[in-house]
């Protein structure tokens, strides 16, 4: 099982809410190297287009890790797509996995905030049919060099070509998912590896809808070992649980701290079980990451949590077999 951390890049923390944007973006590129370093297996940049972030860009701030950084692997999480030009998102990640040598790939998904939506002209209402076009399309010029395509919410291509090329062929591409069933069977229909967030409730809801996920690949011919699920939740470990749970959300949320609650907050052991018992729950799952700066919290905490991250968590993980 991989394990890894999607930021968002939150715009300041609690200590220092005054801190430069400069030193944030800085201390972004440290986490990642950081993590490189102790062993993590990828790390997430998110997207969002409003003042409480720092993220508008992410394949700009993961070329940026990619030059101090030599085996993690580097995505977004997500990639807005609906609002998006499928052409650039492509040339974008295909440039920095030249820049990684190989290690980039990208989570599309609709977003859970629609400011990008306005600020590029699109109408909300057409919230889907953006995402799916979209999402055809991005396919589409994966897959081939020259791309012959038309569609209702941008200019056809006649076959012109895209480029750069990425080192990687496929450039993996997850679809990340909420919780409707429709997200999850497209994901399946296309063969998709699937990010599904657990931001809350209990983690064992979701296998009906996983099992949707995995019974619509199948049926449409996609082998077992092209349908992996991940898993995307807030966590965060630290020496004690009582620690990890008063820096990270202090009084709050109880109850989703226990054995069948979604938060992964605690010290390494007890946060290891309990993904274990989530990929037990889910069916298996190949990949879990942490959104660990939900609550601001300060870079020097942050850091010391990806330590025990790489170096108590993944070890464990590392030798777990998925279904």
């Amino acid at each position: 099982m991989q394990i890894g951390i999607d930021s968002f890049a939150a715009a300041h923390d609690d200590a220092s809410r005054a801190e430069d944007p400069t030193d944030r973006l800085r201390n972004l590129i440290e986490q990642v190297e950081y993590a490189d370093q102790v062993g993590l297996d990828v790390f997430g940049i998110g997207e969002h287009h409003r003042k409480d972030f720092l993220d508008s860009a992410p394949a700009v701030i993961l070329g940026a890790a990619a030059s101090r950084t030599s085996r993690i692997g580097l995505t977004s999480a997500v990639t807005v797509l609906s609002s998006a030009d499928p052409v650039r998102v492509f040339q974008n990640f295909a440039t920095l996995d030249l820049l990684s040598n190989g290690r980039a790939e990208m989570v599309v998904g609709r977003g859970s905030f629609v400011d990008s939506f306005p600020l590029f002209g699109y109408r909300l209402e057409e919230y889907d049919s953006l995402f799916a076009e979209k999402l055809d399309l991005l396919l589409k010029i994966r897959d081939n060099e020259h791309v012959t395509w038309s569609g209702k919410h941008r200019p056809a291509l006649t076959g012109q070509g895209v480029y750069p090329r990425p080192v990687q062929d496929p450039l993996p591409i997850w679809l990340g998912v909420g919780g409707t069933p429709q997200s999850f069977a497209r994901a399946g229909a296309l063969g998709l590896p699937l990010m599904v967030a657990i931001i809350g409730g209990r983690t064992h809801r979701f296998r009906p809808l996983v099992d949707l996920y995995r019974e619509t690949g199948e049926r449409f011919g996609h082998s077992p070992d092209r349908l992996k699920v991940g898993v995307h939740s807030l966590g965060y470990v630290s020496e004690t649980t009582q620690q990890a749970a008063d820096e990270f959300f202090p009084g709050d949320f109880d109850a989703q701290r226990g054995p069948l609650g979604a938060l992964l907050i605690g010290e390494p052991d007890e946060v290891t079980e309990k993904i274990i018992r989530h990929s037990e729950a889910l069916g298996g799952i190949s990949r879990i990451t942490f959104q660990m700066n939900a609550s601001s919290l300060p870079h020097a905490k942050l850091m010391h949590a990806i330590e025990l991250l790489g170096t108590r968590v993944a070890p464990v993980l590392h030798q777990e077999l998925v279904v």
